[in-house]
């Protein structure tokens, strides 16, 4: 992004008046608020670390697939790794590769559901 191009928010991509660290609009982040707090089927560890990933704006939308499906791109805890990651459970993490869930899904899916 250049300096003169405006930022927008990462769920809608309407221009932001106000640029946030997380990349979301107002709008847009109460609705992943409202999602996080129907987020079933992860630990409850999991789903604060995903939410430590949204709010440090680690998730970022790379494309939407001809299924619907979303999927993103993650940075991993320590920022060495980014992963992609499909809010439908799939993520190449070493967790995903193993076959377990992990918080890099959690995120996806409350993104996704918002």
């Amino acid at each position: 992004m250049s300096a003169t191009e405006p930022a927008r928010c990462l769920k809608c991509h309407r221009i932001l008046r106000c640029p946030s660290p997380d990349g979301y609009g107002p709008k847009c982040r109460a609705k992943v608020r409202r999602a996080r707090a129907n987020a079933t089927g992860h630990h409850a560890w999991q789903v604060t670390k995903a939410v430590e990933l949204l709010e440090l704006g680690a998730l970022v939308p790379l494309r939407r697939h001809r299924s619907r499906t979303q999927i993103f791109l993650t940075v991993s805890d320590d920022g060495s790794e980014v992963y992609r990651t499909a809010a439908s459970g799939q993520c190449n993490c070493p967790a995903g590769l193993r076959g377990t869930r992990c918080y890099h899904v959690a995120a996806a899916a409350i993104v996704a559901a918002a």
